[in-house]
């Protein structure tokens, strides 16, 4: 039994480091973008989905608003998805030219909300190439000129690209930062390495011509979340060489970290959810290898408590994951600027044990709650 116990850890470390190591070299392989090419012509249309967003939805688009962008090619479209506070008259109060505002109707048969808003505001959306962020989101000025200029630089379908939370004020703050970027650095890398893995939906374009192509959400609008990685898994599918990540400093959108752990932990079991629908077999077997390295890493800890063999098996492998997740994290560290929270790396590593066992069985729950309403 002890035996097996060595042999499972091995085994599963030795996967570990080659799936992280897959995930150094995909963010290593992704080019920077070409020099900024003016000027622009293609015609754009942010779609801003918000629920209960009255705090942040003004910044928000304020800041869209003033991009360092044409006005006559731009479109900002927010669709109210059944707000109790004030987000509409929010965004009614702003003054800009080109802003809509669409109240998402009623439907008691909805399951994706959000879903079923995105696809409404592309349907009456006069831009040729889709950007959807979130409500509480915020951007530089130079955001929608990035990202037209890699659409116009490389002819893509869809572009992925970085966000990271700002403002951490808390030390469960300052550990979701540093965990979001590994985040990040998966669905960049997954995606240079052709897999069809994770991208943010804070921060995703791709041409309306294409979503239509792919047949928009239809296949997989009866799943809650997915509005951005199971659609980024249908153009995978169908363009696989035209999807990237776009790797520059002025694409990235901040958004703020999950304030009480109640609430981050309802984020991951949501995010979680979506991993059963994964039609890449990749993906699910990279999934499944990192989960089992989790659980043989968590026994070890356990049985180092009735033999000291285990003491030294456990160091050992949280030595390992340690400078694993390091190299791993700190050159999107160097990107995103936030290699002051590098020194929690350790704190990360054996948090992670626990929290991501858990979520991986409770993320597989049939029904989770998202702002207020219960969604499967």
């Amino acid at each position: 039994m002890l035996l097996l116990i060595d042999i499972l850890l091995i085994l599963f470390g030795f996967l570990y480091f080659l799936i992280i190591g897959s995930f150094i070299i995909g963010w290593k392989k992704i080019r920077k973008p070409l020099a900024d090419q003016t000027p622009h012509s293609t015609r754009v249309t942010v779609i801003v989905p918000a629920r209960n967003e009255e705090k942040m939805i003004g910044h928000c688009v304020r800041d869209i608003a003033a991009q360092n962008y044409p006005n006559d090619l731009l479109e900002i479209i927010v669709i109210d998805d059944h707000s109790t506070d004030r987000t509409a008259e929010v965004v009614q109060s702003i003054n800009y030219s080109n802003l809509k505002l669409i109240k998402l109707q009623a439907n008691p048969a909805l399951n994706s909300y959000k879903k079923k808003a995105i696809a409404d505001a592309i349907s009456v959306a006069s831009g040729d190439l889709i950007i959807t962020t979130d409500g509480d989101c915020r951007m530089g000025r130079n955001w929608i000129r990035s990202i037209v200029n890699e659409y116009e630089s490389t002819g893509n379908k869809m572009l992925s690209a970085p966000v990271a939370y700002f403002e951490e004020s808390s030390f469960l703050e300052e550990l979701q930062g540093l965990e979001f970027m590994g985040l990040i650095s998966l669905g960049a890398a997954s995606i240079a390495n052709k897999i069809a893995g994770s991208c943010n939906g804070a921060n995703l374009a791709y041409e309306k011509k294409a979503f239509m192509e792919v047949g928009g959400f239809s296949g997989i609008d009866q799943i809650a979340s997915g509005d951005d990685e199971l659609l980024l898994h249908k153009m995978l599918s169908t363009y696989e060489d035209k999807v990237s990540f776009l790797k520059s400093e002025e694409a990235i959108v901040y958004t703020h970290a999950k304030p009480t752990l109640k609430e981050f932990i309802a984020q991951r079991k949501r995010w979680a959810s979506k991993s059963t629908k994964y039609q890449n077999k990749n993906m699910v077997w990279m999934g499944l290898s990192v989960f089992g390295f989790y659980v043989m890493m968590l026994i070890s800890l356990l049985m180092a408590f009735f033999n000291t063999h285990f003491v030294y098996v456990f160091i050992a492998a949280y030595l390992f994951k340690c400078i694993m997740d390091f190299f791993w994290v700190i050159p999107v560290a160097h990107f995103m600027n936030k290699v002051k929270l590098m020194k929690f790396m350790p704190v990360l590593v054996f948090v992670h044990l626990f929290y991501l066992v858990y979520i991986g069985v409770a993320g597989q729950s049939k029904q989770y709650e998202w702002k207020g309403r219960m969604v499967k």
